[in-house]
């Protein structure tokens, strides 16, 4: 398996959100697979994808993309040991994989912008300057320039998933599911390109966090950082 994850200047610092989800579910599954790092301007490394836009799997001659079908396509075709918990479980995450994207991708984007920019090498900064400026509405600077009054919302938006760390070791219960993986590989995003705290220590979420960068001998909390 090959698996597409985008990158800056350091082709070990990958910071795509939805290649980490896909990677802790080949991880839970124990599945083999190379990373190969890609950035915003070599397009052309995915061009053989139905869209060019990570992350993209190939498994033999077969090429998944968008996490969450790749999710499914790893249940279906290595149905063990299960990603989502039992059929009704794979049903109500379709629910969860909209409600992470509106509330977690969209909140941290916001607060992430320019420093997703500065790890980025000239070209693809302007590539990246001139994209997000257009979809923002303004320049990255002023985009992020109240995240430290925007954080506060954003805590306040995970109060569902606080709940659910407060009273389980995991979001999905005892051990790690596919939600637990949405999740944090969401807040991987954030961990590899910025220093700025999302999560404070008295939060539930923090000690989930802290449990989940332990998983599989640590993959989280050792991943290269291009902070």
């Amino acid at each position: 398996m090959k698996l597409y994850q985008l990158c800056g200047t350091d082709p070990k610092a990958g910071f795509s959100p939805y290649t980490w989800r896909v990677k802790l579910c080949l991880l839970h599954k124990g599945l083999a697979y190379d990373e190969e790092p890609i950035r915003f301007l070599e397009k052309d490394k995915i061009s053989h994808a139905p869209v060019q836009t990570v992350p993209v799997l190939d498994d033999g001659d077969i090429t998944v993309v968008d996490s969450f079908a790749i999710a499914e396509y790893l249940e279906a075709t290595y149905p063990e040991p299960s990603l989502f918990g039992g059929p009704v479980a794979a049903a109500q995450a379709r629910f969860f994989n909209s409600w992470i994207d509106q509330n977690l991708v969209m909140g941290i984007a916001g607060m992430m912008l320019k420093d997703i920019h500065d790890c980025l090498d000239s070209d693809n900064q302007a590539y990246f300057r001139e994209t997000r400026e257009a979809r923002f509405g303004a320049s990255l600077e002023d985009v992020v320039a109240n995240r430290d009054e925007a954080v506060e919302a954003f805590r306040t938006s995970l109060a569902p998933l606080r709940l659910l760390a407060a009273k389980n070791k995991f979001l999905s219960g005892d051990a790690p599911y596919w939600l637990d993986y949405a999740v944090f590989g969401t807040f991987m995003w954030p961990h590899i390109v910025s220093d700025f705290q999302l999560l404070l220590e008295d939060d539930p979420l923090f000690g989930w966090r802290e449990r989940m960068f332990d998983l599989f001998g640590g993959a989280g909390r050792s991943a290269k950082r291009a902070v």
